[in-house]
């Protein structure tokens, strides 16, 4: 892979939100209007229940938490469809770009955007509601790079559905993340859930890191079982995920889709 390539397309990417008000506005409006409710609501149930688990304080680190999973996800999916929306799809293949640089450019489009989000929210967090996201140590760090894993795989997987089905599945781009987020137990313990939905739950490695994330604000530590288990489930999703892109970009030029898509 070429490292300038890939510069060049994140900067493409960047230049976007730099000349874009709504843009940057969109970018930041979800995120912060989920921090005031979630932190409001943690702020109301800790004053009317006298004594309550420290549990209910958990919900603002779930909420940036799965911030970081969704925007790594948006970042590689909207990455596509910007080109898409901009008819550039056709350029950028004609031009000398290997399609790991650009899968590789939306990677880095998606991290920025999880650095200067969550960076937003955690200061935010701490200013208003008095939670230190930092207060994890060095867990968050693990921890954020497994959601940030699987934020790209759930990306190309998006992507790779695009490919296949164009535009009329665009909605796929925002919904996907939601699809998981119920058995995901973002904001409550994988026992919550029914005993049935428990093992498919155990196969996603965002449960595993919010268990993990809750076990480290109880004072418990990472647990070295959650850990394993996401990274490995992270590393069998980032495999399917590339050969199902890799399937369905063919497939499409085979087929004349991406043809299509900008017609």
């Amino acid at each position: 892979m070429n490292a300038r390539i890939i510069a060049a397309l994140v900067r493409r990417h960047t230049i976007l939100y730099s000349r874009n008000a709504p843009r940057v506005v969109e970018l930041f409006f979800w995120p912060t209007m989920d921090l005031l409710v979630w932190g409001f609501v943690t702020t109301y149930l800790l004053k009317v229940r006298t004594g309550a688990p420290p549990a209910i304080t958990f919900l603002l680190g779930a909420m940036i938490f799965w911030d970081i999973l969704y925007r790594a996800q948006q970042g590689v999916t909207i990455s596509y469809l910007e080109e898409v929306w901009s008819r550039n799809l056709l350029n950028i293949f004609v031009a000398p770009v290997k399609l790991s640089e650009f899968i590789a450019a939306t990677y880095v489009v998606g991290m920025i955007k999880v650095l200067v989000i969550v960076s937003v929210l955690t200061g935010m967090a701490f200013c208003f509601y008095s939670f230190n996201l930092l207060s994890l140590g060095l867990a968050l760090i693990p921890l954020f790079a497994n959601l940030l894993l699987l934020g790209w795989s759930m990306g190309l997987m998006t992507t790779a559905l695009l490919l296949r089905w164009g535009q009329a599945a665009e909605a796929l781009a925002w919904a996907i993340p939601f699809a998981i987020q119920p058995i995901s137990a973002v904001f409550y313990p994988v026992s919550i859930l029914p005993p049935w939905i428990q093992p498919l739950a155990l196969l996603l490695p965002s449960t595993h890191v919010f268990e993990g994330m809750r076990q480290v604000l109880k004072g418990e530590g990472l647990s070295t079982e959650h850990l394993c288990w996401a990274f490995g489930l992270n590393i069998f999703y980032a495999l399917l995920a590339a050969w199902l892109f890799q399937t369905m970009f063919q497939e499409a030029r085979k087929k004349g889709r991406l043809t299509r898509m900008l017609s």
